[in-house]
């Protein structure tokens, strides 16, 4: 039997008990981490008909000639698969060329015109920034920065299983 509004099985109204969602941190990075990606993305593919994962491995290869698949996937923290992808688009693009190797563990180079489009890419990926920043002062901006480095050192603890409440295991 279909549940109907006004079931006693339906909660109709907020919990007592949530989370404040204008002071909960992730939530907040979250929104604006999504606001510059869906924006660069967005622009990115309009100009040069590639997207911010694309953009993510060129950029890592402008930093890092020579890195594996491997290697872009932990510097940028992209799931391999999505940068493996990108890799196939950009070697059809012929914007990066392999090196001899087998699949994964080939190093990787920009070519002459993936330089350029990295050139060319750059400033739509800067944008983004410049919008987020441009209220705060330098000051400001440096404490910012100093203050997400301070974050991502907690990342290794995010990436472990933790204590799960439910099972009170965090084997499981």
């Amino acid at each position: 039997m279909p549940l109907f509004v006004g079931a006693p099985e339906i909660v109709t109204t907020p919990l007592d008990d949530v989370i404040d969602t204008d002071a909960f941190t992730p939530r907040l990075l979250h929104l604006i981490s999504n606001a510059l990606v869906w924006r660069e993305s967005r622009m990115l593919r309009n100009a040069f008909n590639l997207g911010t994962n694309d953009w993510r491995v060129i950029s890592a290869l402008s930093i890092r000639p020579g890195a594996t698949s491997t290697d872009i996937s932990e510097f940028v923290a992209m799931n391999k698969a999505i940068v493996s992808k990108s890799v196939n688009t950009l070697i059809a693009r012929e914007l990066i060329v392999p090196a001899d190797g087998k699949r994964g563990s080939r190093h990787l180079y920009l070519t002459r015109a993936g330089a350029d489009m990295h050139d060319r890419m750059k400033p739509l990926s800067l944008q983004g920034q410049e919008i987020v920043l441009s209220d705060l002062t330098d000051a400001e901006v440096a404490q910012l920065n100093a203050l997400l480095h301070r974050l991502l050192q907690k990342t290794p603890e995010l990436a472990r299983p933790g204590d799960d409440p439910e099972s009170g295991s965090a084997d499981d």
